[in-house]
């Protein structure tokens, strides 16, 4: 299986890559934790896909901090979007933990500073797969718009990681029936 790094650099998307190295190489520098999470987290979890953007969970407190260690790494603000972009063109979208994403509001964003939420793929803190799955679920059951793309996503990560029904056990409750039946869909089974 190819690396997230060879993918990007397969699809001529090797500015998403360098990007990616910037944001976690400014932030690391600066000690604020954060975890790569959006398209890039699910290439670095073995679904090779093409995204446009940058994906970045912090804690709501190293907001500001962020803001500034951005500027200082020449990132240029774009209000009107609230997002930076990178002197490569590749935006970076920052998502404070803490959010509700669940359709009790029970299920937030996670802090990347809690146990079992990041892990380190290729040289960058990524959100866990469990962690991911959740959010992506979580989306796809709030955001009819978005179902689709973030629905797909688990399905293809189910798949290309041989995900069972017995991984839903890792996801907040709410989520699972939801997840098993994706994994049905990943399987090759009716829904």
């Amino acid at each position: 299986m190819r690396t997230a790094q060879e993918t990007y650099h397969m699809l001529g998307q090797t500015a998403l890559w360098d990007a990616a190295l910037r944001c976690h190489a400014a932030q690391d520098e600066a000690a604020i934790p954060h975890a790569v999470i959006g398209g890039v987290a699910v290439c670095l979890h073995g679904y090779q896909r093409t995204t446009v953007d940058l994906d970045l969970l912090i804690r709501p407190e190293d907001g500001t901090s962020a803001l500034c260690i951005f500027a200082q790494a020449e990132f240029v603000w774009n209000a009107q979007f609230a997002e930076f972009r990178v002197t490569n063109g590749i935006s970076v979208d920052l998502h404070y933990s803490g959010v509700a994403i669940g359709l009790d509001g029970h299920l937030q964003l996670p802090d990347p500073t809690s146990p079992h939420v990041v892990q380190m793929i290729e040289g960058l803190p990524v959100l866990r797969l469990e962690r991911l799955i959740e959010i992506k679920t979580a989306i796809g059951i709030n955001n009819r718009r978005r179902a689709h793309r973030e629905f797909a996503d688990v399905v293809e990560l189910a798949a290309v990681n041989m995900l069972r029904h017995s991984f839903a056990r890792q996801l907040h409750a709410s989520l699972r029936k939801s997840f098993r039946i994706l994994v049905n869909v990943a399987q090759g089974d009716s829904p």
